[in-house]
């Protein structure tokens, strides 16, 4: 059987296996996405005794990346509520717009509150309000409901530290300052699209008003209440850290400090000479190859050396051009570099270069389908540097730009921000509402334990999105679609309707931006994209939003709490998430066109 046809047997048995357990058996989601990893990773390819131990390895590596962070944000979020601190910013965005622009106040209640808290958390915090504006203009109360739903289902999917988005920034190797400006610029416009269908269908669904059991909780005294900029700041302050990471690593990458320039060759003759080279197997002669050159070029002129600098550049940014094979006549081997670095009488120059030499080896041992273009630029300039001492000087990678970006690296870190967030937080709910330690012990606890299950959850998915990746899935699929000349287009468009049929047929939003974005992740590992990878969370996250119905938890709390009848939410909530699903993607689309954030 062709690798191809086993690569898809695999896939639709992996999820097969998934649905079935999770909607057949009733089986619990975690159990249900590590049970398929394994048995991905059983069909795919290896040695057998290591098939189940690298399934609990990149369950481990998943986890590295995203439980501090979904822990710190479950903290956040209970805390906010129990402060205060929620009411406050709903009261604050009540008070700028007025009672008028209620609709729009919800939403952006609900879009903000929905970045630290979960959506259930924030729609049970709303719904009191919703039915108190109803109480007071005696109508609209379908456009409150759907308003809040509006806001919060949108960051609910796009905007990390919520669990899917994090989790898709991870898996998909996205900076997560990068992920929470991208998905709030394409979240809003979705949620405006969200506020105006909420409009529509308040005047076209009458809407009976009903006794719920989620009845407004007594509010509290304002001067119980923590102020605004203190209630705001578990919000914005991982925020504006990790977004100052991001504009410091964005700056010191458009220097392209690694990039050639004329004068970085040290010798032209030498390097003529290297390029005149055809023995098999030499390094020069490779290189030749690369730059398809059918004769040896006359680098005598300047319009020579620069079409050659060009050209070499190009070659920089390329996933291959490193071949162990190519090199070995010219580079240590790297326990032989570490072995003569020992040596205390080697001259400075040496030891240059093979330190030089040591950073390329750990960044080639990187997956390099998800390294930035900067990062690929350093390591074959480094490549160069040693293949060619005398050939190309050294370059500097340590500019003061870099050296700023190291900085923020530092306290713009998910885990950093989250915890500094946290200490806040908590700090707030002390300072307002002066629980007992014992209390104030018991609900953090409550917090991570819930916070915990989602970790679980987030990893096993994780690792069932890796057991794809080795199992070759995503060249499989790669070769059942064709997107040459459509500049990546059909990435998006397979994401999001990948992650669409996931949701619709398990009913959760995470798990479906999970299990998608683990499959894309192996789908554009070997592709060029003419775009930043976020668009493609983007697009799952949008993806992620359609075909809410009663499989979906979602659907039941926003019926249930707002008192709509199964029909009526069928009628309303599910087809605002279709809305906003649509333009998410269709954002996604444009922005990827005219922003398409390719460093």
């Amino acid at each position: 059987m062709e690798e191809q046809t086993w690569a898809l047997i695999t896939l639709v048995i992996g999820i097969c296996t998934v649905l079935g357990m999770i909607i057949v058996l009733k089986v619990n989601a975690f159990i249900s996405l590590i049970t398929a990893a394994m048995l991905v990773s059983i069909m795919a390819a290896g040695n057998p005794a290591d098939k189940i131990n690298r399934v609990a390895q990149a369950f481990g590596n998943s986890a590295a990346g995203i439980g501090i962070v979904i822990a710190l944000a479950a903290v956040i979020g209970q805390c906010m509520m129990e402060s205060g601190a929620a009411d406050r910013i709903v009261r604050a965005f009540m008070k700028l717009l007025g009672q008028k622009r209620a609709p729009l106040a919800l939403m952006g209640s609900g879009f903000v509150l929905s970045v630290p808290v979960f959506f259930d958390t924030v729609f049970y915090l709303l719904v009191p309000l919703a039915r108190s504006l109803h109480r007071t203009t005696r109508s609209n109360y379908l456009l409150y409901i759907l308003a809040i739903c509006a806001g919060g289902a949108i960051t609910h999917t796009l905007v990390p530290p919520t669990p899917g988005p994090l989790v898709m920034a991870d898996q998909l190797g996205i900076d997560v300052g990068l992920m929470i400006l991208v998905g709030g610029i394409v979240g809003f416009p979705a949620a405006l699209a969200g506020l105006v269908t909420a409009h529509v269908m308040d005047r076209k669904i009458p809407i009976q008003v009903r006794q719920t059991t989620a009845e407004p909780a007594a509010e509290s005294e304002e001067r119980q209440l923590p102020g605004l900029l203190l209630s705001l700041l578990p919000v914005l302050l991982p925020v504006i850290m990790i977004s100052a990471n991001t504009a410091a690593s964005t700056l010191a990458d458009a220097e392209h400090a690694p990039r050639l320039q004329m004068s970085d060759v040290l010798n032209w003759e030498q390097l003529q000479s290297r390029l005149a080279d055809t023995e098999e197997g030499s390094a020069g002669n490779y290189l030749r190859q690369r730059l398809q050159l059918e004769t040896t070029p006359d680098l005598s002129s300047e319009e020579a050396r620069q079409q050659l600098i060009t050209n070499l550049n190009a070659q920089l940014i390329t996933r291959d051009l490193y071949r162990p094979r190519s090199f070995a006549q010219v580079l240590e081997a790297p326990w032989l570099a570490t072995e003569q670095l020992a040596d205390p009488e080697l001259p400075d120059d040496d030891k240059l270069r093979l330190k030089g030499l040591q950073t390329f080896y750990g960044l080639a041992d990187k997956d390099r389908s998800q390294m930035k273009r900067v990062e690929l630029e350093r390591m074959h300039r480094l490549l160069l540097e040693s293949a060619f001492p005398k050939t190309f000087a050294r370059h500097e990678w340590n500019t003061p730009k870099r050296q700023a970006a190291d900085f923020f690296a530092l306290l713009g870190n998910a885990n950093l921000a989250l915890l500094l967030s946290t200490a806040i937080s908590i700090y707030v709910y002390w300072n307002t509402q002066r629980p007992g330690l014992a209390k104030l012990a018991q609900g953090i606890e409550e917090s991570l334990m819930s916070g915990g299950a989602i970790i679980l959850i987030t990893a096993a998915g994780g690792a069932f999105g890796a057991m794809l990746k080795t199992a070759g899935v995503g060249n499989a699929i790669l070769g059942l679609f064709s997107t040459e000349g459509s500049g990546g287009i059909a990435f998006l468009l397979i994401g999001f309707g990948i992650a669409a049929l996931m949701k619709v047929a398990q009913g959760s939003s995470t798990t479906a931006m999970i299990v998608t974005s683990g499959m894309m992740a192996s789908v554009i590992s070997g592709a060029q994209l003419e775009f930043n990878v976020v668009y493609i969370a983007t697009a799952i996250g949008g993806g992620s939003l359609i075909g809410s119905w009663m499989n979906d938890s979602g659907f039941w709390i926003v019926a249930r709490m707002s008192g709509l009848s199964e029909p009526e939410a069928l009628k309303t909530w599910t087809p605002l998430l279709v809305i906003l699903g649509t333009v998410t993607l269709a954002t996604t689309i444009l922005l990827s066109f005219v922003l398409p954030l390719k460093i």
